[in-house]
């Protein structure tokens, strides 16, 4: 019998918070008097892998988006209406908590400074967490393989000993092809299913 993980890996969007991409785009959009199809379309290249990477902070975020969206916003407005598509997953909450001091907990993460400045005094759990992997910070981003790397460093534990949730199926088997128990996370009733399929 497989021993329970040494270390719970999670992802935070759709996992720790919601977020909802397209009410962000109208948003942005209604904000700049554009359709929905012309703020996706405008905002395709826009630099969410640089911010990702950290090679854009906060002011270079507003810029790089306001550019794309032919706007000017100042900063107080952009950056509440940057971060107004989150929401928190209240019933997977308790079940993470649940999870601190059993298990290393580290959180793995694709984002971007204005988004972590937002989610963090709104989520205290963070701060109960062993690590922050944040890309934004280590500059390396979900599917590569040394963001992995570094999470499994942080939890202070081999692949094998790891396990790893995230919503989106690819960074899920990019873990798995590094010997990380990878788990596409659902819902909250079906993670508690698989941690419990863990021994968690």
């Amino acid at each position: 019998m497989t021993p329970p993980p040494r270390a719970v890996i999670l992802d935070l969007g759709n996992v720790l918070v919601f977020h909802d991409n397209a009410l962000l785009f109208r948003r942005l959009g209604a904000r700049a008097g554009l359709s929905l199809a012309e703020t996706e379309q405008r905002l395709a290249g826009a630099g969410w892998t640089a911010a990702n990477r950290g090679l854009l902070g906060a002011e270079g975020i507003r810029r790089d988006v306001c550019s794309a969206l032919g706007m000017d916003l100042p900063a107080e407005e952009f950056n509440a209406l940057w971060s107004s598509h989150f929401t928190l997953h209240e019933a997977v909450l308790p079940r993470v908590e649940g999870l601190v001091g059993r298990v290393r907990l580290v959180l793995l993460s694709n984002t971007n400074v204005l988004h972590m400045a937002w989610i963090k005094p709104r989520l205290p759990l963070l701060g109960r967490f062993d690590d922050l992997v944040l890309s934004c910070e280590v500059g390396l981003v979900k599917p590569e393989p040394a963001i992995y790397q570094e999470a499994l460093r942080r939890a202070r534990c081999e692949p094998h000993e790891a396990a790893f949730f995230d919503d989106v199926p690819e960074y899920v088997q990019a873990a798995n092809a590094l010997g990380i128990r990878g788990h596409v996370f659902t819902t909250a009733e079906s993670f508690d299913t698989q941690l419990q399929a863990l021994g968690l």
